[in-house]
């Protein structure tokens, strides 16, 4: 699956490249799903951005130099479509002058808006766009300003295999998968390449789909120890639901597209048991001592625990905010540049060192979920 920091800044100056702040305030810029399909990871988004901002303001602001900057943040709803995405890129970067964007968190709205990010030489951090494409040119080089503060699909769908042949011990999958989405193919590609077991059968779904019941009763029949759908919460939460009323009781397993608290409510708790999915944050695995005093902040904001897609925004603007303090500049150009050298950098998801493609590597959490809650979380390295 899917926050964009934008410095406020004067008009490019002769002879410079990118956006830069002016004055002593740094305009972050959001470019979220605030509204339709992805609502929820967008929201999530703007509440780990809008917390960051905050903390980061509380503390003193940004070190630019031997001067300190307060940072601004400035959102703007895409509403889960592409078309908006990329003109809100634009906004952010021609009328804001964002020094650097979070957002969007979907793969295929931050390929929309990548071309103007990159035409104006803005760095975007995407919190959840897994699609391993989205940093890469098409001849196979680096896109210079787009990075993710999310590993990708093959990362966590290897990882997943991983851990349902070795740690699960569990021999034979059958996949049901969501053939609308680059999402789900990138992950099934990924997960058949490292299995080490037998997919059992392949079948496919439309994303939007309510009724499975067909894919299911063809499924029950066969020998499998497992079900992987890769997807989204909306129709992974029915698919579970209608699994587990049909007396299918095997693991379903999924990645980051289940990370999401609807998935509980669309499946109902006391179907919502033996489930396993890959997430990039977990408070029952905690990657560093800087989540506690996270998740109790979280908390004491919003009356909330934490998520995935919350912590992985709080962490893009403090990759800004590092690349912006050892660049010793509020330059976008100068910002994409430190975000490449990241190395190390402590976020509540994990130690992060950018890889040459702009991955960040980290290790990938699985969830387990019963009776609705989790139940337990385990790194996998």
């Amino acid at each position: 699956m899917m926050l964009a920091a934008v410095f406020t800044g004067c008009a490019n100056k002769a002879g410079t490249s990118g956006n830069s702040a002016s004055g002593d305030t740094i305009t972050i810029g959001g470019n979220f799903e605030l509204s339709g399909a992805a609502a929820a990871y967008g929201s999530a988004m703007q509440r780990g951005v809008k917390l960051a901002v905050t903390k980061i303001n509380k503390d003193g602001g940004v070190k630019v130099g031997d001067k300190k900057m307060k940072l601004k943040l400035v959102t703007k709803d895409n509403k889960s479509d592409n078309a908006s995405a990329a003109s809100i890129a634009t906004n952010l970067t021609t009328q804001t002058k964002a020094s650097a964007v979070i957002g969007p968190i979907t793969s295929g709205a931050g390929l929309a808006a990548l071309p103007n990010m990159t035409k104006a030489k803005v760095p975007l951090i995407t919190p959840g766009g897994t699609q391993d494409s989205l940093t890469l040119q098409k001849n196979g080089k680096v896109q210079p300003y787009m990075f993710r503060s999310c590993f990708e699909d093959s990362f966590q769908g290897k990882a997943l295999a991983k851990y349902v042949y070795n740690t699960m011990k569990l021999k034979n999958v059958a996949i049901l998968g969501d053939k609308s989405t680059d999402y789900a193919q990138g992950l099934i590609k990924a997960f058949k390449g490292e299995y080490k077991g037998k997919i059992v059968t392949t079948e496919y779904y439309q994303a939007g789909d309510k009724d499975f019941n067909t894919l299911l009763t063809k499924l029950k029949s066969k020998n499998y120890d497992a079900i992987f759908v890769p997807g989204y919460y909306s129709e992974a939460g029915l698919i579970i639901r209608q699994a587990r009323e049909m007396g299918i009781d095997k693991p379903i397993v999924g990645a980051d597209g289940f990370a999401d608290p609807k998935l509980v409510s669309i499946a109902g708790k006391s179907n919502a048991s033996n489930i396993y999915y890959t997430t990039h944050f977990d408070a029952k695995a905690p990657a560093n001592n800087k989540v506690a005093d996270y998740l109790k902040l979280y908390k004491d904001t919003y009356g909330d625990d934490a998520g995935t897609f919350d912590a992985l925004s709080y962490d893009a603007v403090y990759m800004i905010k590092q690349a912006i303090e050892t660049e010793k500049s509020t330059n976008s150009v100068k910002i994409a540049e430190g975000l490449a050298k990241l190395k190390n950098f402590q976020g509540v998801t994990g130690t992060i060192t950018m890889d040459k493609y702009h991955n960040p590597q980290k290790p990938v959490i699985v969830t387990k979920l019963m009776d609705g809650s989790e139940a337990e979380a385990t790194a996998v390295k």
